[in-house]
Parts: C-alpha cells; sequence; structure tokens
C-alpha cells in the first residue's frame, strides 16, 4: 500500500498503515520472498500487533515482485536438528492462527510465485487478489519434503480433489485456474493490483469494525460444526449482534436514510456470542 501513515521495518518484513489499511510486506525480492523463522517470527508479531490495533479496519499481506514468497528459506532447513524443525513449523501455524484470530479482514495481493508456505499464506487469508501472471504451488514432495503443514488451509480453500492434485504432483496452477478454483477471489492486470486490492480493503473498511470482527469469527466458526450445530451457533451470534449499539445505528441509519455512523470497535477477544 506504501507511503502511509506509518511504517516500520523488521528483518524483511515491513509494515505501513495508510489510513485504516495496513500493508504487511514481505521484502527481499532477490531471494523471492523466502519465510525463514526470522520472517515468520516477524509476520506474527505483525499481524498480531495489527489485530490488536482499533485504527485498523483491513490488513493486507503482499510481497515485493517477482514474488508473494516463494515459500521456507531451503538454505535455512538443511542439515539442522530435529528441535528446528519443531520450532519453525511451530511458528508457521502460529502465523495461520493469527491470520485467523485477527479481527480484521486479511487480504492476501499477490504479484509473482507464491509457493509451499507461501500458497499456504495465501490459502490462510480471508481474501486475496492476484496479478495475471501470478503462479501458485505446493511443490514440497518433488524435494522429498512434503507440504504437510500448506495442505490444511489449500484443502479449505479449494476442496479436496483439487488439493491432492497440487499436493501429488507439485504442479504450479495459474491465476485463472486458482481464481476458477476460490484460491483467489480475483485476478487483475499487473499494473491494477494496488488498486483494486485498496478498492477492495476500501468497500470492506467502511463497515463496522465490531460487525466485521464478529462476522469473520462466526464464518470460521460455523464452518467446522454440523448443519444444525451451524444454525444453533449462528442464531445466537446473531441474536447478539442485533442487540448491539452498531445494528441499532445501522438499521436506524437506514430507515432515516442517512450514513451509519459506526461506534467504536470492542476490544478484539472472546467468542462473539460465548458459545
Amino acid at each position: 500500500m506504501g507511503g502511509g501513515n506509518g511504517s516500520q521495518v523488521t528483518s524483511h518484513v515491513r509494515v505501513s498503515c495508510d489510513g485504516d489499511i495496513a500493508e504487511v510486506l514481505l521484502d527481499n525480492p532477490a531471494r523471492r520472498n523466502p519465510l525463514s523463522l526470522a520472517v515468520l517470527r516477524d509476520l506474527v508479531a505483525a499481524v498480531a500487533g495489527l489485530g490488536a490495533d482499533p485504527a485498523v479496519r483491513v490488513i493486507v499481506i503482499a510481497g515485493t515482485p517477482p514474488a508473494f514468497s516463494a515459500g521456507h528459506d531451503l538454505a535455512e532447513m538443511a542439515g539442522r536438528s530435529d528441535a528446528f524443525y519443531e520450532e519453525i513449523f511451530d511458528v508457521c501455524c502460529e502465523l495461520m492462527a493469527v491470520i485467523r484470530s485477527a479481527p480484521q479482514p486479511v487480504v492476501a495481493a499477490v504479484d509473482g510465485i507464491a509457493t509451499a508456505a507461501g500458497c499456504q499464506v495465501v490459502a490462510a487469508c480471508d481474501l486475496a487478489v492476484a496479478t495475471a501472471g501470478s503462479r501458485f504451488a505446493v511443490p514440497g514432495v518433488r524435494i522429498g519434503l512434503f507440504c504437510s503443514v500448506p495442505m490444511v488451509p489449500l484443502s479449505r480453500a479449494i476442496g479436496r480433489k483439487r488439493a491432492l492434485e497440487m499436493l501429488l504432483t507439485g504442479d504450479p496452477i495459474d491465476a485463472a485456474t486458482a481464481a476458477e478454483w476460490g484460491l483467489v477471489n480475483r485476478v487483475v492486470a499487473p499494473g491494477e493490483l494496488r488498486e483494486s486490492v485498496v478498492d477492495l480493503a476500501g468497500r470492506i473498511s467502511r463497515f463496522s469494525a465490531g460487525v466485521l470482527a464478529i462476522g469473520k469469527q462466526a464464518f470460521y466458526e460455523q464452518l467446522d460444526r454440523a448443519e444444525p450445530e451451524a444454525y444453533e451457533y449462528t442464531r445466537q451470534v446473531m441474536a447478539a449482534n442485533a442487540a448491539m449499539d452498531d445494528a441499532q445505528e445501522g438499521i436506524g441509519a437506514f430507515l432515516a436514510k442517512r450514513p451509519a455512523v459506526w461506534p467504536a470497535p470492542p476490544a478484539a477477544d472472546g467468542d462473539p456470542a460465548a458459545v
């Protein structure tokens, strides 16, 4: 998003804010933005910190071209201890958890390749926009390290058969296929990525931050439940939401034909319906 009203640089991770939209940028293009242990830790800290900031309405994760991210840093992965491997995949899973638990929608902006753990990050984000030349793959099988952790969000994003084809062959898919399969929301020309992401983020950030947080959490929570349990859970969430100041303001504004003035969001913790 670049050039906003604040920035922070840690290792090869740059954090900046432009109004209420925050960008977390992977910025090691010479090496295709690898996800080293240090970078993964910085990503966890960045997303968690932004998630706790009520001034942030949307979080964008991007990579400096020619890649979004080529995945784990293989130079770092060779000949390490069992403890190192446990740690790096633990931190990788922690990143997926903070993306999911952030109250704000998290959008992946992809311009280039997104492979292995890089593809995993895209799949884990709530939304994704990619340029037409972008490619996606989980090619770990080709080097004897199956993409077991990336399969978790990938299979949930694109389904069992398509995910297994990608995992078992290691073959890449293009951006158009990624959109068709549901890995990304839309495909744009390279010069239109920033504009498209800003437009998408802006269309989200105009709404109540508290309600967006409720909706995001409830969406993922109901996915893991049987249909009757999902209805019971969402019934309670929606009833609690209806009684909130946000809903009353929105309904009143609609009836009065005026713009809504949303209350400040609550602290980002806990289940929206406490069920």
